[in-house]
This record gives structure tokens, C-alpha cells and sequence, in this order.
């Protein structure tokens, strides 16, 4: 995640936050069109991504959000959880907890739900993170909003690869038929509702979420709990070849977002990737929470991800019903 020193320099590594709002009507123009529509039907190439496009992919940048530009979501409801999809996860040992960054050695389920997403964005190949969860459809990813949509167009080429090992998919690549976001984010890339979701198609004739599992979701869940996030930052220090991660007792950004804060290191390409509450160290299993989202230039090693509210569960459902 780059960071700049100077006061202009408060806004993103990848474009300017919110360049691709809407623009507001002017006097005597003609009416404004309808909504932008929050899925998106994915456009593929077959074979696309070798295993030197994955190795080359750039890192999407977390974004970098400016003082002002932020405003605080609505309040939520009553918590709604979805549990995780069974699995088979393998034995762990506890790992460090907190932890501000460092590769993830415990095994378990999270290994094989989280992983690297690819896409083309600006006609070059870019990359995020992503985790399976469970869902109807068995087939449901969920990532960042500016991993699936960003500065105003829908990626291509987007798929998942679960467990991703330096170039190779052990798991597969698994290509999304469309693509999803909040309202608030397509609308106007709105930092508090950067949330993204994938339905992707069977691959050998088996569900995503019977092939590597599927976790547990938390929506409406509240603030000033302990989280551990994941993901596959491919920026200095890091280099995508492993699954990173942080863990220590969150909080509520006293900032500007009113989202969620972690103590973490994590650099660009790690965008997208899972934050759990109710983590078991033993099985590898939690309820996602939110999503590795964006950081302050002037707040280092500082993580922030946006609440699941209604706005997050209202898209949940629309993907998982695809």
C-alpha cells in the first residue's frame, strides 16, 4: 500500500476516490439515467490466465482515502449469521495473536477458501483477494467492491483461484458468470460500501464451496471485536506467493468511516481479502465480517474494512440467489 507524505497526497494509489460518482444533473440537461445496475455478466477468454499472467498480475492497490470524502453508513439491525459449509480442515497450532502481519502457518479450512482473484482492469492484469462463502448456489466469492468494479467499469476475466501457490491453482481457476456490488458502490464508489461478490461457474462439474469449502458470514455483527484478516499481498515486502495475515481486537474508525479498524501491514493485492470474527485457530473456520478496504497515508499499518450491514446482505443475497 503506497503511501504519500504531502497533504495533496491524501487519495488513492489507483485513481482519485470517487472519480467515477456520478455526476449531478445540470440545469436543462436531460434526466438523469437510471441507476447503474449492480451485477455485472462477466466476459472470459478462454485460458486467459497462465501461470505467467498470475505471477505478473499488478497488485490492485488498497485505497488510500482522503480526509472528507468519507461518510458514516447508516446504523444497522439485528445480527443475521450464516454458518460455514462444512469441511474437513486439517489439525492446527495457534498462531501469534495479535499479529500485524506475517504468513499464515496454522492450516485449517481458511487455506483453501481464501485466495487470489485475477482480472483485466484498464486493458492490464491486475489482482486482489477473495474467500469462499457459504451461500444457496454453493458458488458465491466474496472480495472488495473496487476488486469487482472501479473509476467506473466492471472487470474482465475475473476469476478465483483458491489456495493460490506461486503461479499454480491447485484448486483450479474458477471463472465468475457475474459479478456484484452494493448499490452504494456502483452508484458512486462510496468507501463504507466497498463490497464485491462473485458467482462463479462449476468446474469438472463440482460447486466452489464443495470443492474447498465455503466460511460463515456476520452481518449487522457490531464493532470492538477480535478479527483476524487474510489475504495474498503482492506489494513490497510482500509478493502474492503466500496467504498473509492479521489478527488483534478491532475497533470502530473514530476517523471519518465509522467502519472497521485493524492493527495491519498488509500492502496492495491483499484488497478483498476476508476479515472473521468468532475465529477458531483449531479448525480454520469463522464468520466473515468485512473485507481488507483501505487505509489513511497518514495512519500507517493500519487496516480498514467496511461494516456488513443491510447494504452488504442485501447484495449477499442477490449473489447467492444467482
Amino acid at each position: 500500500m503506497r503511501r504519500h507524505r504531502t497533504a495533496a497526497g491524501i487519495l488513492l494509489t489507483v485513481g482519485t476516490l470517487l472519480t467515477g460518482a456520478l455526476s449531478a444533473t445540470t440545469a436543462g440537461a436531460a434526466p438523469a439515467p437510471p441507476p447503474a445496475p449492480t451485477v455485472f455478466k462477466q466476459q472470459q477468454t478462454q485460458g486467459f490466465w497462465t501461470s505467467e499472467r498470475m505471477r505478473n498480475a499488478t497488485p490492485l492497490d488498497l485505497i488510500q482515502a482522503a480526509p472528507g470524502s468519507i461518510r458514516a453508513p447508516r446504523s444497522g439491525s439485528k445480527e443475521t449469521v450464516v454458518p460455514p459449509t462444512a469441511v474437513s480442515p486439517a489439525a492446527v497450532s495457534p498462531t501469534a495473536f495479535p499479529q500485524a502481519g506475517g504468513a499464515w502457518t496454522g492450516g485449517g479450512a481458511v487455506v483453501k477458501t481464501s485466495g487470489r482473484v485475477f482480472f483485466t482492469f484498464q486493458g492490464r492484469t491486475a489482482s486482489c483477494s477473495g474467500d469462499s462463502v457459504t451461500s444457496q448456489n454453493g458458488s458465491t466469492v466474496i472480495t472488495a467492491g473496487h476488486c469487482v468494479k472501479y473509476q467506473g467499469s466492471w472487470h474482465t476475466n475475473w476469476v478465483f483461484v483458491p489456495a493460490y501457490n506461486n503461479g499454480q491453482a491447485p484448486y483450479g481457476q474458477w471463472s465468475a458468470t457475474k459479478t456484484f456490488s452494493t448499490d452504494q458502490w456502483v452508484a458512486s464508489e462510496d468507501i463504507n460500501y466497498d463490497v464485491g461478490l462473485a458467482v462463479v461457474a462449476p468446474l469438472n462439474g463440482n460447486k466452489l464451496a464443495d470443492t474447498v469449502g465455503a466460511q460463515g458470514l456476520s452481518f449487522n455483527g457490531g464493532y470492538n471485536k477480535p478479527m483476524y484478516a487474510f489475504g495474498f499481498p503482492a506489494a513490497a515486502p510482500y509478493d502474492g506467493t503466500k496467504l498473509i495475515y492479521c489478527s488483534g481486537n478491532s475497533s470502530k474508525d473514530f476517523l471519518f468511516s465509522k467502519d472497521h479498524s485493524l492493527g495491519c501491514n498488509m500492502t496492495g493485492g491483499s484488497s478483498g481479502g476476508p476479515w472473521f470474527t468468532s475465529f477458531s485457530e483449531a479448525t480454520g473456520t469463522g464468520l466473515q465480517a468485512s473485507v481488507n478496504s483501505f487505509g489513511y497515508t497518514f495512519l500507517p499499518n493500519r487496516m480498514f474494512g467496511p461494516y456488513f450491514g443491510n447494504e452488504a446482505k442485501a447484495v449477499y443475497d442477490k449473489a447467492q440467489s444467482s
